[in-house]
């Protein structure tokens, strides 16, 4: 028997990583996790002096010039022959980034996110239409669950300012859910994820530059860079995060993940806001994770 060929149960050396083990690339998703709930707090810190508008510019404006840097560093092409899909997919995700944006301001940290991570739930209804596929029995059974947690969520007992940032933050998910879609169709006409993150933030930067215009803008001081540099990178990082745990982890592992989100935020908003949501609004909150998760695991 040769050295390299040993064998001791699972393990071996030209395989030293048993196969019952996780793909260790999903926990990148952690990071990204992480990554998130640190966003959304800053959003909250920031909201307390910017208008939605301007900490979409700032975050977007980070992350543009981060992937330009990249992309004229590595001398790669910006042209691109679906560029109206580009476009698309660039506004739609602008417009689910305000209003996400705008619910955090509005509402409890852990609210606000959980209603924006209701995009894996419409993500799954539009998907089987978009690509023709016949959806699964369990999706209807996510469905459900999801609406009675939204509706929970968005009881009556919400005042009108709360309705209104609810539905906006509802809408956000709704609207990502077609940003990731649009992701899906231009992966599958090969268009490099440093592109299409490129026209989102040059488009987010520009739409909510032309934003600000119309609204009060407020100079920065030196005491609001560290929040606004933070929003940036935290944003930046988790993005890098969440695109390297779809690229090198398990779809299903990586997805269900991304709700620990909630948890994080949750955590954040009891600490420094002190938050203590009502035990139905929790409940509302694990059936929309449970009903994202179903939704996941039913579709491809």
């Amino acid at each position: 028997m040769k050295f390299n060929q040993f064998k001791l149960g699972n393990f071996s050396l030209q395989n030293p990583l048993p196969k019952s083990l996780p793909n260790l690339g999903s926990l990148w998703m952690l990071v990204a996790a992480l990554g998130f709930a640190i966003m959304g707090a800053l959003v909250k810190v920031g909201a307390q002096k910017f208008s939605s508008g301007e900490l979409v510019f700032y975050r977007s404006l980070f992350g543009l010039i981060t992937i330009w840097l990249y992309i004229h560093t590595k001398k790669l092409p910006l042209a691109t022959p679906v560029m109206f899909k580009q476009m698309s997919r660039a506004v739609v995700g602008f417009a689910s980034l305000a209003l996400f944006f705008y619910a955090i301001a509005h509402l409890p940290l852990a609210t606000a996110i959980t209603l924006n991570y209701t995009s894996p739930l419409f993500l799954a209804v539009i998907t089987p239409i978009f690509l023709h596929e016949k959806p699964k029995k369990t999706l209807f059974i996510g469905l459900i669950v999801g609406f009675i947690g939204v509706s929970l969520l968005l009881k009556p007992s919400f005042t009108h300012a709360d309705w209104l940032a609810g539905s906006l933050g509802l809408l956000s998910g709704i609207g990502a859910a077609f940003a990731y879609m649009h992701v899906k169709l231009l992966g599958k006409v090969n268009e490099p994820d440093w592109r299409t993150v490129f026209y989102f933030t040059l488009i987010s930067t520009i739409g909510a530059g032309f934003w600000m215009f119309f609204d009060t803008f407020h100079p920065i001081t030196w005491q609001d860079l560290p929040v606004l540099l933070g929003l940036g990178v935290s944003a930046t990082i988790a993005q890098l995060a969440m695109t390297r745990a779809y690229r090198t982890g398990d779809t299903l592992v990586v997805a269900s993940l991304a709700y620990v989100t909630v948890v994080i935020a949750s955590l954040f908003g009891i600490i420094w806001w002190h938050e203590h949501l009502s035990l139905d609004a929790w409940l509302a909150i694990g059936l929309i994770i449970l009903s994202g998760v179903i939704s996941v695991r039913s579709t491809r």
